[in-house]
Order: structure tokens, then C-alpha cells, then sequence
């Protein structure tokens, strides 16, 4: 077995690797710091508190931004893709939190309360979307959009 094409694969490709990878951290660090910074409840304070809703509802950000830029990192064309859709991504975030608010009412102060339910019900909007915003940006038919 000549082991040569393999290493060879792996040297030209592994530059490109790290900044793809970079470039999704810094969109995934940037868009939790956003999120923390826009939401009007201090998730993170109450997280140290010991809040466990604080801490469902955090989660869930996480993984809900996480999830679509794996497919975004999947399926994108180069960086600039990547970057317009992992800012979508962390958008689409946001006006969920802002959908979950008006469904629950007050929704900052039902998470500080450490309403469990709440913060359950925010998680699933935040799974599901980004669930369903992952298999948007794998779909072959935005293709034509990236200039494909």
C-alpha cells in the first residue's frame, strides 16, 4: 500500500483545514458572545448561580448555532459562504429567542425564576431551528446561490 497519496492529500489539504476550522470557531465564539450580549437575562451570572434553566436554555444556544455551521462547514463553497451563513445562522437565533419571548411571555424573567418549563420549551424552538437551518444550508439547490 503506497502511502505517499495519502500524505500527500493530507499536507495540501490540512492549511485549508485549519482556516475553515478557525473561521467556524471564531464565527461559533463570536455568535455565543453576541447572543450572551443581546438577551436580556445575564445567562451566564445565573448559570454560576446554579439556574438550571439558565443553563437548558445556554445549551441550547449551543448546540442550536453549532449544528448549522457543521452543516455550513460541510457544505460550504469558501470562507465568504461560510461566514454569510453562519451569520444567518446566528440571526435566525436570535429572532427565535425573540418568538419564544412573545409564545411564553417574559421569558428573561421566567428563566432568572428558573422556570424549568420555560427553558425546556426555548430549547426545543432553539434545537429545532437549528436543526432544520442545518439541513437548509445542505440543500444542493442553494448551490445556485454560491455560483455553483
Amino acid at each position: 500500500m503506497d502511502l505517499s497519496s495519502p500524505i500527500t492529500a493530507f499536507v495540501a489539504g490540512f492549511p485549508d483545514f485549519l482556516i475553515q476550522l478557525g473561521v467556524a470557531i471564531g464565527l461559533f465564539v463570536a455568535s455565543l458572545v453576541i447572543y450572551v450580549l443581546l438577551t436580556p437575562h445575564k445567562e451566564l451570572a445565573l448559570i454560576r448561580e446554579g439556574n438550571p434553566s439558565a443553563a437548558l436554555a445556554f445549551g441550547a444556544i449551543v448546540v442550536g448555532i453549532a449544528i448549522p455551521l457543521g452543516a455550513c462547514l460541510a457544505h460550504a463553497f469558501g470562507l465568504a459562504d461560510l461566514i454569510i451563513w453562519g451569520v444567518i445562522t446566528l440571526l435566525l437565533q436570535l429572532i427565535a429567542f425573540r418568538f419564544a419571548d412573545m409564545l411564553l411571555r417574559d421569558l428573561p424573567r421566567r428563566i432568572a425564576e428558573n422556570d424549568v418549563a420555560a427553558a425546556i420549551t426555548l430549547m426545543a424552538i432553539k434545537l429545532g431551528l437549528g436543526i432544520i437551518v442545518a439541513g437548509a444550508v445542505s440543500d444542493p439547490a442553494l448551490a445556485m446561490f454560491r455560483g455553483a
